[in-house]
């Protein structure tokens, strides 16, 4: 028996949901977001909580419990607080900057990096070795903060890159004579 799956997902003040079908739409202060399920699970909102139950005892019924059970939790989540993900910066000269839509990096390279800031997020840069990603779509946060990250992930040697915040760098020792 799941254990994620059979824990109602409780709905805070100001979230709506409602399901048609597989598919349960999120309404909150951050926007609306839905999700449609696979006909192995069934949706049901009663009490300020959606529940989720398999359709059968059969291993992908039981997978896909949990899985859209967390998808519904995430909803909930986006719409009603948002997610967020903050990246450092570390290195001389390596800075971030907004202009209007595009994030401006400077990585150390001969050019600047601009990086268009995709639909559905706000990227903001509250320092010059700061950038923020917010958004209501987990996945996408996620995303935009891996390819923001990508452009000059840190290295083990001197620490150089962009990281996220918190992340631990296992620094290496040079060559020796």
């Amino acid at each position: 028996m799941s254990r994620i799956g059979k824990r109602p997902v409780e709905l805070p003040s100001g979230v709506e949901a409602s399901v048609s079908g597989q598919t349960i739409s999120v309404k909150g202060p951050k926007g609306s977001r839905e999700f449609t399920a696979t006909d192995d699970v069934t949706l049901t909102v009663a009490d300020d909580a959606v529940k989720v139950e398999p359709r059968g005892k059969s291993k992908r019924a039981r997978q896909q419990w949990g899985m859209s059970r967390t998808m519904v939790q995430n909803l909930v989540t986006g719409v009603s607080t948002g997610f967020r993900k903050e990246l450092e910066i570390t290195g001389v000269g390596y800075r971030a900057q907004m202009q209007g839509n595009v994030l401006k990096l400077a990585l150390g390279y001969s050019h600047d990096v601009d990086f268009p800031v995709p639909e559905g997020v706000t990227v903001t840069a509250p320092k010059q070795t700061e950038v923020v990603v917010e958004g209501s779509d987990q996945q996408l946060v996620g995303q935009v903060a891996a390819n923001i990250r990508e452009w000059r992930a840190p290295e083990p040697y001197k620490g150089k890159g962009i990281r996220y915040k918190g992340e631990y760098i296992f620094r290496k020792e040079g060559k020796k004579k």
